[in-house]
């Protein structure tokens, strides 16, 4: 079934209903969950938090209580008499605020005392007992004084009114509370379950929202009850109450912010649409409308925005054309004029040399010496060559560009081929090469003219570009069974975006008005085409601390590469 559309005025009261019925919904929900399952949990959890603290809070007394008690042992073992040691404890009974009375005890003659390591509470005298051990037939039994326990123990919480606390024993009797109530405290004990968990605050109500909880601290026989006054339940319920209010204004508010949206959302759609016209008018043939797209979105929104969008991708369509056309019309200007700029700059200078040399020759004139003969000679020799390497690159771009190679794959021994690409490079003689390739260094599977041309014109930008009085490093390595090949200079640091575009046909570091090196700008680009139809890459990389390095991979020579190549 195709969905239908609403029109603007049927989704604004749609959208009003839903603006009323939603927070009605809320607030019900409000209700019947922060009332009832929220409170009830929220009590109950506080009351085993206030457990758990009283627990702590004995266990704190009484490893102090017993580090105390220890240190009394300490002190009678240096009173050398019984009856001092008497006399001792009846004035640290007197004087102290822990402990009331102090009994000595002898196990044999005491066949009932059983020493212990802990704190007993005793129900027939109701009164808190620590041992120790003096020697091996002498012990110290120590009466805690209740009050100090209570007051440490309940310190923390003593501004606590809302919650009833009673500690009491095994039998039930009560051995210090906190807000006592004579009513609450009976039927706190009745409602104790018979068999008690040990050590874990559990929960015991009977009443709603008022849960009480238990922890049975089986270790010193004693029980600590926490329960929930009806005060406290009224104030939860109260804030609870206040809660409610506070969802059925945000949801008045909600139903104002939604008929705001919902007309801003109208707006906001229809503004995309005089954007997008006035993008067209200034010459933006790309922007599309996106509406908001949902449920809510009128049918005349969608129909307009496809109608808009499907007239821009056709124009844009014919803009594109146009632009690619006018894009290559510039390239290929492009090309013609770096063409025509590198044959009169760099074409120009040895074909100047040589005629200039060779009329110095043919004088009759004048009498011309064997040295300076040869010294011309050689001077032609020198630009005859310069001239051939840099009509090669220029007829070598249509291969590449054309990826008509003409590849002749051999086993090339690298340290023959980087020694005749050094011999090959002109005014190299006086830089310092630091050829690190051993004559073991394994064949590579490549075209040795074409490699010697990759070097030459990498060790000819090196000579040019680096420092003076600065070494060339050739290296070579094995590496995940490709040949790796690096050639670094000291020269001046070229950032990431320049360096990825001297790969490119005619780029040089320095322009034409500030520049200082002869080339033709093709360098980078030919090594790059040669080197990857010998199926091998190359990597430029330039660091801040002034070193240029290119890195060549080239496969290693097997048979049956050879073979395949």
């Amino acid at each position: 079934m195709k969905f239908k559309r609403l029109k603007i005025v049927e989704q604004i009261i749609i959208i009003s209903l839903i603006g009323v019925l939603v927070p009605s919904v809320i607030s019900w929900f409000v209700i019947n969950n922060v009332s009832q399952h929220s409170l009830r949990q929220e009590l109950g959890n506080s009351a085993q938090m206030f457990a758990k603290i009283i627990e702590n809070n004995i266990f704190s007394v009484i490893n102090s209580d017993q580090h105390r008690l220890e240190e009394i042992v300490i002190s009678l073992k240096h009173i050398p008499t019984e009856s001092k040691q008497n006399t001792f404890l009846k004035d640290l009974a007197i004087n102290s605020y822990i402990f009331k009375n102090f009994e000595v005890i002898r196990p044999s003659e005491n066949p009932d005392f059983v020493p212990s390591d802990r704190i007993i509470y005793e129900p027939e005298t109701e009164k808190l007992w620590i041992t120790d051990k003096i020697h091996d037939d002498k012990y110290i039994k120590a009466e805690v004084n209740t009050k100090i326990i209570k007051d440490n123990i309940l310190n923390n919480i003593s501004q606590e009114k809302n919650r009833r606390i009673y500690v009491v024993d095994k039998k039930g009797k009560l051995v210090f509370s906190l807000n006592y109530d004579e009513e609450d405290f009976q039927k706190s004990i009745k409602q104790l379950p018979v068999n008690l968990v040990n050590n874990i605050a559990t929960r015991f109500e009977e009443i709603k929202n008022q849960p009480r909880v238990y922890l049975k601290m089986d270790d010193i026989g004693l029980i600590i009850i926490v329960n929930t006054s009806e005060q406290l339940t009224e104030s939860t319920i109260n804030k609870a109450r206040l809660k409610i209010l506070a969802a059925f204004l945000i949801a008045a508010a909600v139903t104002l912010l939604l008929t705001l949206f919902y007309s801003y959302y109208l707006y906001f759609n229809i503004r995309k649409f005089f954007k997008g016209i006035i993008a067209v008018e200034r010459g933006n043939y790309k922007k599309q409308i996106t509406p908001l797209t949902n449920i809510f979105t009128p049918r005349e929104i969608i129909f307009l925005s496809e109608e808009f969008n499907s007239m821009i991708t056709e124009i844009n369509a014919t803009y594109k054309k146009l632009k690619e056309k006018n894009k290559e019309l510039k390239q290929l200007d492009s090309f013609r004029s770096n063409l025509v700029d590198t044959v009169s700059h760099e074409l120009r200078t040895p074909l100047t040399s040589i005629r200039g040399y060779t009329s110095r020759l043919l004088r009759t004139d004048i009498e011309i010496d064997e040295e300076t003969k040869h010294k011309s000679l050689l001077i032609i020799k020198q630009q005859s060559e310069r001239l051939s390497r840099m009509i090669e690159d220029l007829l070598v771009i249509p291969d590449i560009e054309g990826a008509k190679l003409n590849i002749n794959f051999e086993s090339v021994n690298l340290l023959n081929c980087v020694e005749a690409s050094i011999y090959s490079v002109k005014n190299i003689e006086t830089r310092e090469i630091e050829n690190n390739v051993t004559n073991d260094f394994p064949l590579l599977l490549a075209d040795k003219d074409r490699l010697e041309q990759v070097l030459i014109n990498i060790l000819g930008n090196a000579n040019k570009y680096a420092y003076p009085d600065t070494p060339i490093k050739i290296d070579a390595k094995i590496e995940n069974n490709k040949a790796i090949i690096k050639i670094s200079n000291q020269a001046d640091y070229i950032d990431k975006q320049t360096l990825h575009t001297l790969f490119d046909k005619f780029i040089r570091l320095d322009d034409k008005t500030t520049r200082t090196t002869r080339g033709t700008g093709l360098g980078l680009f030919i090594v790059k085409g040669l080197i990857e139809a010998m199926n091998g890459n190359v990597h430029l990389k330039s660091t801040p601390d002034n070193i240029f390095c290119v890195k060549l991979i080239l496969p290693l020579y097997e048979k049956e590469n050879e073979n395949e190549s």
